[in-house]
């Protein structure tokens, strides 16, 4: 009897340990994977996941040269992914830091600005600065929140309703604000006064400090783009993933953000894929256990 038990345990620890070992490796993929939250970025994860599971099979196989290879491409895929995804693993590592593990399994809320007036008081306060020529820079959030380390200066809090008047009134060079950038989270202003960092990029000499800030937040933080006015030629520009668009009319600004936040195409319906992919695992895991149970049970009685 206890030879069978000893057979029996053996039998679970040879097939049920592969699986809790592929369970864990894809809870921590799907912990990841809503941090991440973004489409182009689930790409660079994918990717990564090919290269771990080649690498792998390279080593059942004994392909001990293309093993070699490929375990120093994860290793370098993995830094690089860490570093253009900072904010992102920086996330992800406090809030295991501050015991939030629960809360690595639901999405982010992402707070997408309101098309509906919004835009139109926005568009109507960008064209009021670049009739006048007033400097501006106008931080928009597309999905979550900014972490305000991304910033040089986070600036001065304002929680304010967003309107043209208050935006004119912001960047008048009158007032102690207008050098900085505003963060616009929604239909709110957050803050004035943002200092951002500065691209390295060689750019054009037409471009000043304000499209260069721009350029630079925007290759560090992807889920928002800037709009500049120009103080010198009162033109305005949109910078979005470290690249801008110039000159444009307030039409075309107009045309440009509502295409943007008027659809969440980068987001499409990622949380609920992936809820949906982790309730398939988790039944067909159940009847995998359910299976070898059945066998460990039908192989012990055809012992005895």
């Amino acid at each position: 009897m206890a030879n069978g038990w000893e057979q029996w345990i053996r039998f679970l620890g040879d097939f049920l340990l592969p699986v809790i070992d592929i369970a864990l490796v894809l809870v921590l993929i799907y912990m990841v994977l809503v941090v991440i939250g973004e489409r182009r970025t689930l790409w660079m994860v994918r990717g990564l996941i090919f290269l771990i599971l080649a690498a792998w099979l390279s080593k059942k196989l004994q392909l001990q040269l293309l093993g070699f290879a490929l375990d120093n491409l994860v290793i370098g895929s993995a830094v690089a992914m860490a570093f253009i995804l900072q904010a992102e693993f920086r996330r992800l590592l406090e809030q295991i830091g501050r015991g939030e593990v629960l809360q690595l399994f639901r999405p982010a809320n992402d707070a997408m600005p309101k098309p509906d007036g919004v835009i139109d008081e926005l568009v109507d306060a960008v064209k009021e600065l670049s009739q006048n020529r007033t400097g501006a820079i106008l931080i928009l959030e597309t999905s979550r929140p900014i972490d305000e380390r991304d910033f040089s200066v986070p600036g001065v809090k304002l929680n304010a309703e967003l309107s043209r008047e208050l935006i004119q009134t912001i960047f008048q060079t009158s007032t102690l604000l207008h050098d900085g950038a505003v963060l616009i989270r929604a239909s709110r202003i957050v803050s004035a006064g943002v200092i951002l960092p500065i691209s390295e990029r060689m750019a054009s000499r037409q471009l000043g400090t304000r499209h260069r800030a721009a350029m630079g937040i925007t290759e560090r933080v992807e889920n928002c783009l800037c709009v500049v006015v120009s103080e010198e030629t009162g033109s305005i520009s949109v910078a979005e993933k470290g690249a801008l668009n110039r000159p444009l009319t307030s039409s075309k600004l107009k045309d440009l953000l509502r295409s943007r936040f008027s659809q969440s195409a980068e987001h499409e319906a990622v949380a609920p894929q992936l809820r949906s992919l982790g309730r398939q695992l988790l039944r067909r895991s159940r009847r995998l256990v359910m299976l070898l149970l059945g066998q460990a049970d039908s192989a012990s009685r055809s012992r005895k």
